[in-house]
């Protein structure tokens, strides 16, 4: 079977969690994208109703749009659910996120959920955070080689995420939508995610990191035989 149906498998594994009524946080990346059309599919077959997302990205709220689901801010009560793909994740359901470029409004979406879901095929498993993806790190552009300084002094090896899309070269710099720059900062496991995480965060002219730890509570993780469903307590 190949990667794309897992990753479908997984999405749609999640449509369980999705109730009539709730307000959905919609992830971003190529795994979400699938649980997003799930979700515009089961709506327009009636199957759920009043249903009110909240995009964690510009691709993400585009295609919402185009499906019909209906979109508004995030507001101070969060969202219900928020369902999202990974790039890694461990025993613990830690994640690394935004090899897509998304990851703080991911996190910001993510944060607000009463419940936070993970989606993925079984590639992005790992025993410890770091051993197949680096770290992304949203930069401020004004002053950013003394960020990027900042991080490798964290004993990481930052590097700047060029072109417009995921997979597609280019000799520009990735900005995202919130006009900043991605940086992929590589580690070499085992790390102390917590502190790095922390580090990271206190460095001005950074945003936004993606580690996403003690954050997701279910993870949905498709393999060759079947969907599994990992819990934390």
């Amino acid at each position: 079977m190949d990667i794309e149906s897992l990753k479908k498998q997984a999405a749609y594994q999640a449509l369980e969690h999705v109730q009539s009524g709730m307000k959905l946080g919609l992830g971003s990346g190529s795994t979400a994208t699938y649980f997003i059309q799930a979700l515009g599919e089961k709506l327009r077959a009636g199957e759920l109703k009043d249903i009110v997302g909240v995009p964690s990205s510009k691709r993400s709220e585009t295609l919402a749009k185009e499906l019909g689901i209906p979109l508004e801010e995030l507001s101070p009560l969060g969202v219900d659910v928020a369902i999202d793909g990974m790039d890694e994740v461990d025993p613990q359901l830690n994640a690394i996120k935004g090899l897509g470029g998304a990851q703080t409004r991911e996190k910001i979406v993510a944060s607000s959920a009463k419940l936070f879901i993970l989606i993925g095929d079984e590639t992005k498993t790992v025993q410890q955070l770091g051993e197949k993806a680096p770290i992304p790190v949203e930069v401020v552009p004004f002053g950013y080689q003394a960020t990027v300084a900042k991080l490798a002094a964290l004993g990481t090896r930052p590097e700047q995420r060029m072109g417009t899309e995921k997979g597609k070269a280019g000799n520009e710099p990735f900005m995202t939508d919130n006009g900043n720059y991605i940086f992929h900062c590589f580690v070499t496991p085992p790390i102390d995610a917590e502190n790095l995480a922390t580090e990271m965060a206190n460095i001005p002219g950074v945003l936004e990191h993606g580690l996403f730890l003690n954050m997701a509570k279910i993870a949905y993780v498709a393999t060759s035989k079947e969907v599994l469903k990992l819990e934390v307590p």
